[in-house]
C-alpha cells in the first residue's frame, strides 16, 4: 500500500484531492492538528503521524515530523537495494506522496499588528524539511505544495511511469522555488529587523502575477511578477475594472504616472508617455486638474496614460473620453464615470491606492547583476533651501517652483520642467546636456514659457541654461546647486532679475 503524508495550512481543494488518493488505495497520514481533523470530519480514515514515529508531538507542535521514521520513508531510494534493506530492518515504511504547505509567514508579517514574536512563531521548520526531502527524492516521491496541482496528480495516478516522473520533476522544481521564496522572505524580514543595510548576499522573491504577450518589443518575452509588499499604492496591487490586459510598456508607464500622482495632496492629473510626464495639472477640482494636464501638451497625451489622485467624476470622465487614452488610473471611479469610460472597449481602468507610503528598495537589473538603492522620496520639506540670488521668489513663483520640483525628479535625466502655479508648460527629458533639455522644454512651452518657473534635476555646469531661460522669459529657477561654476549661474540670474533657489538635493533618474 502506498502512503501519503498530508499537513497543510491552506485547505483549498484538500478534501476532494485526498479522497481521490484514498479511493486509489493510498493510506493517509497526518499530524494531529487541523488537517487531520478536517479529513476525519470528511469521513477519510487518517493515521496519526505520532503512531508512525512512536513519539508524541512536543514543544507546542514544533517537533512532530522531524523523525527517522518520516524522513527515512521520504529519502529512501526504492531502486537502491541497500536503502530498501535498511528501512525494512528498521521497520520504516516508504512514503510516496507528501502534501504540505507552510505556516503563513507572509500573511503574518503583512498584518500591521503582528509582533516580532508572531513572525518567529510562523517560521515553519518541519514543513520545509519534508518538502525538501521529498523533492530531493522525486524519482520516487510525489511532492505537492500548491493546491493548483492537485488535479494533475489525480489525473496521473494511473498513467505510465514516464508521465508520472515528468510530473514529479515539475513538482519538485516548484517545491525548491517555494522553499527558496519562503526562506528569502524570512531572511529579508530578519535582516531589516536588525538594521543590516548591505548584507553579504541578497535574495529577493517575487510571485508571478501575469504572463505578458511580449516585452518592450514583440520579439522579447516578458512576464509581470509581484513583490512582497503591504502597500496598496502599487501597480502590482491595482484592480483592473475594464479593458484589455496591460502590456509590459503599459505597466512601466502606469508605475511612472502613479509615482508622480502620489506627490500631490490637492487634486492632480498626470499624463505619461514613454515613462516621462507630458503634462501635469493641479486644481480645486479634478476636472480643472485634468484639463490643465491636457492643455500642457494636447498632442503628446494622445494614446497616453493618465493618473488622477481623486475619485473620477462624470464631468472629468466625459472630458477624458474625448481622446484616445491607453490607461486611466485613480483611487476610485464614480458609477457615472464608469458608465462613460467603459463604453471604450479597450480603455483600461485601474483602481489603485495613492498614499505616499514609505520608501522601498528599488532593484534594477543589469546583465549579470543587480543595482539596489532606496527609492527617491526626498522632497522639499527635507531640503536645505538657500536663495543665492538678489531677488527671492514671489509667492506665485514659489507655487510654480514647488510644482516643477515635484515633477522634475520623475523625468529622465537630464531633466528640465517648466511650470506655472497650476500645471507644467514644458518638459525636456533625457538629453545629453542640460541646455538641450531646457531648449526642448522652452520650445514645447512656446509663449507659455514667459513668466514660468524652471526646475532642474541637477546643477548647472555653466551659465548657459540660465541665459537660455532668461531669453524665454522665465522668472524663477529651482536647482540643486553645488557646481564649481555656481557663481556663473548666480551672476546670470542676477543679470536677468531671476530668482533662483538652491535645494542641495539632486534628482537624477536614469
Amino acid at each position: 500500500m502506498k502512503r501519503a503524508l498530508v499537513s497543510v495550512s491552506n485547505k483549498d481543494g484538500l478534501i476532494p484531492f485526498v479522497k481521490g488518493l484514498a479511493d486509489a488505495g493510498v493510506e493517509i497520514l497526518s499530524t494531529g492538528g487541523g488537517t487531520k481533523r478536517a479529513l476525519e470530519e470528511a469521513g477519510i480514515d487518517v493515521v496519526n503521524v505520532s503512531d508512525i514515529t512512536g513519539f508524541p508531538e512536543i514543544l507546542d507542535g514544533r517537533v512532530k515530523t522531524l523523525h527517522p521514521n518520516i524522513h527515512g520513508g521520504l529519502l529512501a531510494m526504492r531502486d537502491k537495494e541497500e536503502h530498501v534493506k535498511q528501512i525494512e530492518d528498521l521497520g520504516i515504511t516508504p512514503i510516496d506522496y507528501v502534501v504540505v504547505n507552510l505556516y503563513p509567514f507572509a500573511e503574518t508579517i503583512a498584518n500591521p499588528d503582528a509582533t516580532f514574536a508572531d513572525a518567529i512563531e510562523n517560521i515553519d521548520i518541519g514543513g520545509p524539511s519534508m518538502l525538501r526531502s521529498a523533492a530531493k527524492n522525486h524519482a520516487h516521491v510525489t511532492v505537492v505544495v500548491d493546491p493548483a496541482d492537485y488535479d494533475d496528480v489525480l489525473t496521473t495516478l494511473h498513467s505510465g511511469e514516464q508521465e508520472k516522473l515528468a510530473l514529479r520533476q515539475k513538482l519538485a522544481a516548484k517545491v525548491f522555488r517555494h522553499t527558496a521564496s519562503y526562506d528569502a522572505m524570512i531572511g529579508t524580514y530578519l535582516t531589516e529587523a536588525v538594521g543590516e543595510e548591505n548584507p553579504e548576499s541578497l535574495t529577493i522573491t517575487y510571485t508571478h502575477k501575469q504572463a505578458l504577450r511580449y516585452g518592450e518589443n514583440p520579439h522579447q518575452k516578458a512576464a509581470f511578477y509581484e513583490g512582497k509588499t503591504s502597500s496598496t499604492s502599487s501597480i502590482a496591487k491595482a484592480v483592473q475594472l475594464h479593458g484589455k490586459e496591460l502590456s509590459y510598456n503599459n505597466i512601466n508607464d502606469v508605475n511612472a504616472a502613479l509615482e508622480i500622482a502620489k506627490e500631490f495632496i490637492e487634486p492632480a492629473a498626470v499624463a505619461i508617455k514613454h515613462m516621462n510626464p507630458c503634462g501635469v495639472g493641479t486644481g480645486a477640482t479634478l476636472y480643472d486638474a485634468y484639463t490643465r494636464a491636457y492643455e500642457a501638451d494636447s498632442k503628446s497625451i494622445f494614446g497616453g496614460i493618465v493618473a488622477l489622485n481623486c475619485e473620477v467624476d462624470g464631468q472629468t470622465a466625459e472630458k477624458m473620453a474625448e481622446i484616445f487614452l491607453e490607461v486611466i488610473l485613480a483611487p476610485s471611479f464614480s458609477e457615472e464615470a464608469k458608465a462613460i469610460l467603459t463604453k471604450k472597449k479597450n480603455l483600461r481602468l485601474l483602481e489603485v491606492g495613492m498614499e505616499k507610503g514609505t520608501p522601498e528598495k528599488k532593484v534594477t537589473s543589469i546583465h549579470g547583476g543587480l543595482l539596489v538603492q532606496e527609492e527617491d522620496y526626498y522632497g522639499l520639506d527635507e531640503a536645505e533651501i538657500r536663495i543665492p540670488t538678489k531677488r527671492e521668489p514671489t509667492e506665485e513663483e514659489w507655487t510654480a517652483l514647488k510644482l516643477g520640483w515635484k515633477v522634475v525628479k520623475h523625468v529622465k535625466s537630464n531633466a528640465i520642467v517648466l511650470a506655472n502655479g497650476e500645471r507644467t508648460v514644458g518638459v525636456g527629458a533625457g538629453q545629453m546636456n542640460r541646455v538641450g533639455s531646457a531648449a526642448i522644454a522652452i520650445e514645447q512651452a512656446g509663449g507659455r514659457a514667459k513668466g514660468s518657473a524652471l526646475a532642474s534635476d541637477a546643477f548647472f555646469p555653466y551659465g548657459d541654461t540660465v541665459e537660455t531661460a532668461a531669453k524665454a522669459g522665465i522668472t524663477a529657477i529651482i536647482q540643486p546647486g553645488g557646481s564649481v561654476r555656481d557663481e556663473e549661474s548666480i551672476e546670470k540670474a542676477n543679470e536677468y532679475d531671476i530668482a533662483m533657489v538652491f535645494t542641495g538635493v539632486r534628482h537624477f533618474k536614469h
